[in-house]
């Protein structure tokens, strides 16, 4: 059977959990469109998390790989269009690491796009009530960090491989109307994963875009 690779961060900036690494687990061990799930938790360091990475990727040997990251301050779910190369951080790591300026690899292009269905991921996730846009920044973060090394990788051993970045929201706190619940976030990215798998050419129109 097929895997897909599935990673969420640590926590991170204070924070003593982080949605991603909970959905991640969650979703552990699942099949998915016929595809296996591997959860995994990432570091929220610059370097070692792309290492791990790497070493997961070669350990499961993935068709589909997806990381996912905490956005805090927004309020929908957002596949990320294109990763760039440049770590450039507001706050230190986990590790104290906060560089400035700095490739994520040196020499690399200055983006890689994602090879995932952003578009059909938003408008699925749209059909069934979830808050989603396409996303034109991931950052200059760990997590933008991740997603240009895991382009930059899988851009290096060509096998058919696809891969990207979604962002979550905060999970909803208890007693709030509004945000989404980690259950329905949980839902969400397995729509996501599907949609994937399911679509390797993407819908062609402007919804989903971010104004």
């Amino acid at each position: 059977m097929r895997t897909i690779l599935l990673t969420g961060f640590e926590p991170f900036g204070g924070n003593t959990t982080n949605p991603s690494e909970r959905i991640a687990s969650q979703l552990d061990g699942r099949t998915i469109g016929g595809h296996h799930v591997i959860g995994a938790t990432l570091a929220c360091e610059f370097g070692r998390s792309i290492r791990q990475l790497k070493t997961l990727i070669a350990r499961h040997k993935p068709s589909l790989v997806i990381c996912l990251g905490l956005a805090e301050n927004r309020a929908d779910i957002t596949p990320e269009r294109i990763a760039i190369n440049e770590d450039d951080a507001r706050i230190p790591d986990n590790a104290g690491r906060q560089p400035i300026g700095r490739p994520v690899v040196r020499g690399g292009p200055a983006g890689y796009w994602s090879t995932l269905p952003i578009k059909s991921i938003v408008a699925a996730l749209r059909e069934n009530g979830i808050p989603a846009s396409v996303s034109n920044t991931a950052g200059t973060f760990v997590c933008n960090h991740v997603f240009y090394g895991l382009m930059h990788e899988l851009s290096q051993h060509p096998n058919g491989t696809r891969g990207g970045f979604i962002h979550i929201p905060a999970e909803r706190k208890a007693g709030a109307e509004q945000g989404l619940t980690l259950e329905q976030m949980t839902g969400a990215i397995a729509l996501a994963l599907e949609t994937s798998v399911c679509r390797r050419r993407d819908i062609r129109t402007r919804e989903g875009l971010n104004s």
